[in-house]
């Protein structure tokens, strides 16, 4: 067998229940009902880079991220209506932990390099824009 590098950013590794490990397209993140883990390794330039409108949330697992250069905010959805959000500043060479069912999203304080690895079965994303009641979405 021939090994062959693959482009590590841009690129997903999935981690598969098996064991296997496979480099994937971006475009393959629209799956989030796979088993296994996801590893994501990306360029930030601006808040478009990381789905700063929508609000994200993953039911299968915590979630690492990871800031390799740059700096960027890790920001945590208040549990009730009135109350602040929660930001963690990650810069260069730090990195948190997202706990399972937290509502999240990310915010580029410099252009940066990230990691995030999960389980992206169960994800669930939200608009930033929509309006809550009693900690959950109001469904249109």
């Amino acid at each position: 067998m021939t090994l062959t590098p693959a482009p590590l950013l841009g690129s997903l590794v999935h981690l598969h229940p098996d064991g296997a490990i496979r480099t994937e397209r971006p475009e393959a993140d629209t799956d989030l009902d796979r088993d296994g883990w996801l590893l994501m390794v990306a360029r930030a330039e601006s808040d478009d880079d990381v789905h700063g409108d929508h609000w994200e949330c993953h039911t299968g697992g915590d979630e690492l991220v990871a800031c390799l250069t740059g700096g960027l905010r890790l920001v945590l959805r208040a549990d009730r209506p009135g109350e602040a959000d929660e930001e963690i500043v990650l810069a260069a060479g730090t990195a948190a932990v997202v706990p399972r069912g937290r509502w999240h999203r990310l915010a580029l304080d410099a252009p940066s390099d990230m990691v995030a690895v999960t389980l992206p079965r169960g994800t669930r994303t939200e608009e930033r824009t929509k309006p809550r009641v009693s900690g959950r979405p109001i469904s249109p």
